[in-house]
């Protein structure tokens, strides 16, 4: 057999040129090389990354979730138009329901015991349980409600108004959720703050007065401080924005726009905000409109105004909530120009 000899390469005859162009692809070829092994690793420094996000968002909802969310959805999907009285829900999904135009609702201090107006009680097995155990109170339009809670906390639920809080408060915390409007005397007790929840919405209280209004078809969330300290926080719009924090002073009053995420703090006459608990409206530059939303709710009356610029109209002056809801119109319309149609049922018409 014939031996094969590799064929050798003079690299001595290369001129400069070729030289120049052997250089460039070996260049070529190493950076197309780190290139790709960059790509790699940025690829897998993404996909960490995106991991590491959902875990934290996973984590973080894990801590902020809490058993009363479970009630919470429950009762956004009841609607207050459905019917005409309180109505009382205990932990046995016995419903109960109070006639009366102001409901008055007392717990005993286990949360076992409830007292309706002057001599309707009620019973509920909570001590058992291992579990918080949620009560719910759904005020129609048209009605209030009064609640003593178990601590000796009071709360005053206007009309359209969802509660739900537990019959006893059992943890380091006393939690509780309100759309629609309330206020609220809390009992002190420094070891067991207490919280209100919202919708994207929470005020941290030790022992104060306030108000909070937070119905669903309100573009604002507005927290109104009597007497105390309380913290407010605001969820914000997406993961990636963090919330906002503020505490306020008696004689202020916090609004969260809804659309715009934006929160706007002043001084007011916080009697205007508390005036409701006690049968009065007090109005000072509101707009007609707004007014006759307030008046809506409170009667269960749809008031319809019309004229948009009329609907802009400002208004000062006290309402009387003891009066019917005709001569609360009557007295707005003393000092605005305008005139009304009640023909139909339950609807009034200001052109």
């Amino acid at each position: 057999m014939k031996e094969e000899k590799l064929q050798e390469t003079s690299f001595a005859f290369i001129s400069e040129d070729e030289k120049k162009n052997l250089k460039k692809r070996i260049f070529a070829s190493v950076y197309s090389y780190r290139s790709r092994k960059y790509r790699v690793k940025y690829s897998i420094s993404i996909t960490a990354a995106i991991a590491i996000v959902v875990l934290i968002c996973t984590y973080i909802y894990k801590i902020e979730a809490s058993p009363i969310d479970d009630y919470v959805k429950i009762i956004k999907s009841i609607n207050n138009e459905d019917f005409k009285e309180v109505k009382l829900i205990l932990n046995n999904n016995q419903n109960i329901l109070i006639a009366e135009k102001n409901a008055i609702i007392k717990y005993s201090n286990t949360g076992e015991k409830i007292k309706m107006g002057v001599s309707r009680e009620a019973n509920q097995s909570v001590l058992e349980s291992k579990n918080i155990v949620y009560n719910t109170v759904i005020v129609p339009f048209g009605k209030r409600s009064q609640i003593e809670l178990s601590d000796g906390s009071k709360v005053w639920l206007n009309s359209g108004s969802k509660f739900v809080y537990p019959a006893v408060f059992k943890k380091d915390k006393r939690e509780v959720y309100l759309e629609g409007e309330g206020i609220f005397e809390v009992r002190h007790d420094r070891n067991h703050p207490f919280i209100v929840l919202a919708k994207n919405h929470k005020i941290d209280v030790l022992g104060t007065v306030f108000n909070v209004s937070s119905y669903s078809d309100d573009d604002f969330i507005g927290t109104t401080l009597k007497s105390g300290s309380v913290q407010i926080s605001y969820k914000g719009s997406s993961f990636f924005k963090s919330d906002k924090t503020m505490k306020i002073i008696p004689g202020t009053s916090a609004s969260y726009n809804k659309g715009t995420n934006e929160i706007n703090v002043q001084n007011v006459d916080v009697d205007i905000y508390f005036s409701w608990r006690e049968g009065a409206f007090i109005f000072k530059n509101d707009n007609l409109k707004s007014i006759a939303k307030r008046i809506s709710r409170y009667y269960n009356v749809d008031i319809v105004v019309e004229n948009k610029e009329l609907g802009r109209q400002t208004f000062s002056g006290y309402l009387d909530l003891k009066d019917d809801v005709e001569k609360v119109i009557q007295t707005i319309k003393e000092t605005t120009n305008f005139t009304y149609d009640s023909t139909e049922k339950n609807r009034i018409i200001i052109n």
